[in-house]
């Protein structure tokens, strides 16, 4: 289904053809992302991001960028995580040299004039008030400063207005160009790829230069003892809660169970925490539960929408339903139905070229293994029950949970004492 190979200057390559589809998507995976950032100048690796696309040396304006690729139906973005920066084209195949030299442009001989990257910094500024201003948003940056206090993984991804002010045009650059080196970089071709696809990445990507290793984050590694709560005051109706918990990185062999077990708590509308949160007590709009795994840790969270006047309650059941499977285990049939949940959700999400590049090009990025649907769905049909409680029993831990609220509270104490896990 696909194959991967190593470019002469260190630039690793995967190609995944799909004739089943008119599509193609191209990929491109940097292992970089905010923890890698300075404390000063935080944002960094999204503010570069954002820069990409504000002209290169052949397509001097963000007009040029976007006209051409407009002009053919493609779809185009970028994303940077706290590890990772990314950046894609989804296109119909017979584009794809098109793709592949939009993005080598964009990567490689982008400008980063003083000027815009002065233009630039207003406007991340607004997408940073505009993740503040909602709350849905903004609950992700509280639980996570809380879960991983005291490390880069717990510094908001695109900084803030500080950080953003240190930002000018040369640390950018230093940055850029100590990161965006072959021996960091995933190029994934998904879709319907053509014969030349290979020699369309060897001509570009292959030429990159190459240069020294930068320097690496710094490994996590939690001191939590007790459980901690933030809480942001905000005239609500809805409250935004989460409940965190530090938990396992991307080649942990206990991922595959925990995912089970975040599936059958909050993966679905049969869900444990929907059921007996919603339909039974009606205090949630929404209720879910996901595992985040990095490089070197991650984390285990639940998160609601909650009734404001009901709050209390909420959070103890919540926190009851956590102890249950922690202390009782789950049946044989939600194990069942969870395996058979997430090999649906597989198969839908991988009929789409861009979902197929993500899929394989994150593994290589974090574990360098790659593992088909298949065997990634062996692994999820091998969890057993025990490895399920046993992984519930790890992680729900009353002194490692962390708990953010934001709605009109403004006492920590008074929702400290209901973390009952």
């Amino acid at each position: 289904m696909f194959q991967k190979l190593k470019l002469k200057n260190g630039t690793r390559v995967i190609l995944i053809p799909d004739d089943r589809t008119k599509a193609a998507t191209v990929l491109v995976l940097y292992r970089v992302g905010s923890r890698y950032e300075p404390q000063k100048t935080n944002g960094m690796s999204h503010f570069i991001e954002h820069m990409m696309f504000k002209g290169t040396t052949r397509r001097p304006k963000t007009a040029d960028i976007s006209r051409e690729l407009d002009a053919v139906g493609a779809e185009y973005n970028a994303f940077t995580s706290k590890d990772m920066t990314g950046y894609y084209v989804k296109i119909a195949g017979r584009h794809l040299p098109l793709a592949v030299d939009m993005l080598h442009d964009m990567l490689y001989r982008s400008k980063f004039e003083e000027k815009e990257v002065e233009r630039e910094r207003k406007v991340i500024m607004e997408e940073i008030h505009m993740y503040q201003d909602n709350p849905m948003m903004h609950i992700e940056d509280m639980i996570e400063s809380e879960i991983f206090a005291g490390s880069p993984l717990g510094w908001h991804i695109a900084g803030n207005r500080a950080t953003m002010d240190e930002c000018d045009r040369a640390s950018l650059v230093r940055f850029r160009d100590a990161y965006y080196i072959p021996s960091r970089t995933v190029v994934v071709l998904a879709g319907n790829l053509g014969s030349d696809a290979l020699s369309l990445i060897q001509k570009l990507f292959g030429t990159v230069r190459t240069r020294k290793e930068a320097k690496a984050f710094s490994t996590f590694r939690s001191r939590q003892s007790a459980p901690r709560v933030a809480v942001e005051f905000k005239e609500t109706e809805q409250i935004q809660l989460a409940l965190g918990f530090p938990a396992f990185s991307h080649a942990d062999k206990r991922l595959p169970a925990l995912g089970v077990l975040a599936n059958i708590m909050g993966g679905t509308m049969s869900s444990r925490l929907f059921i007996n949160v919603r339909e039974k007590r009606g205090l949630a709009y929404f209720v879910r539960a996901a595992a985040e795994p990095y490089e070197d840790t991650g984390s285990f969270q639940v998160r609601a929408g909650l009734t404001k006047s009901r709050i209390d309650e909420a959070i103890r059941t919540i926190c009851a339903e956590l102890r249950k499977v922690r202390e009782r285990g789950v049946s044989a049939a939600e194990l069942i139905r969870a395996k058979e949940n997430i090999r649906g959700k597989l198969t839908l999400e991988l009929e789409d070229s861009s979902d197929l590049a993500g899929f394989y090009g994150k593994q290589e990025l974090f574990t360098r293994t790659l593992r088909s649907p298949e065997e990634r769905m062996a692994e999820v049909d091998a969890v057993t029950l025990g490895e399920v409680r046993a992984v519930a029993t790890e992680v729900f831990r009353r002194d490692r949970a962390s708990l953010a609220l934001i709605g009109p509270f403004k006492e920590k104490e008074r929702f400290g004492r209901l973390i009952t896990v």
